[in-house]
């Protein structure tokens, strides 16, 4: 399993296209978003990426990129007109 780490001043734009890249393959099934951990599943539903964000989820500016973020995904994978889909449990 790849582990990809990101702290606070990650930028937005460049992790969506790795994400993005990743949920593109044939054989991703679900990402689902807990936390600081964005863990990508096969259809198996073993674990074969996790993007994990070591960040203050206190700081605003933080969470607002967070959410970007996801948002982004989110709307990627609705483009794909597959069976991938996405859990959101971003700030519980």
């Amino acid at each position: 399993m790849k582990k990809i780490v990101f702290d606070d001043d990650f930028d937005v734009e460049d992790v969506t296209e790795k994400i993005n890249n990743v949920m593109s393959r044939w054989s991703v099934y679900m990402i689902d978003i807990v936390g600081p951990n964005w863990i990508v599943y096969d259809y198996e539903m073993e674990a074969k990426c996790i993007f994990q964000f070591q960040v203050d989820f206190n700081d605003l500016e933080t969470r607002i990129k967070l959410e970007d973020l996801k948002l982004n995904v989110m709307h990627h994978i609705e483009g794909l007109k597959d069976e991938t889909c996405y859990r959101d449990n971003l700030i519980s």
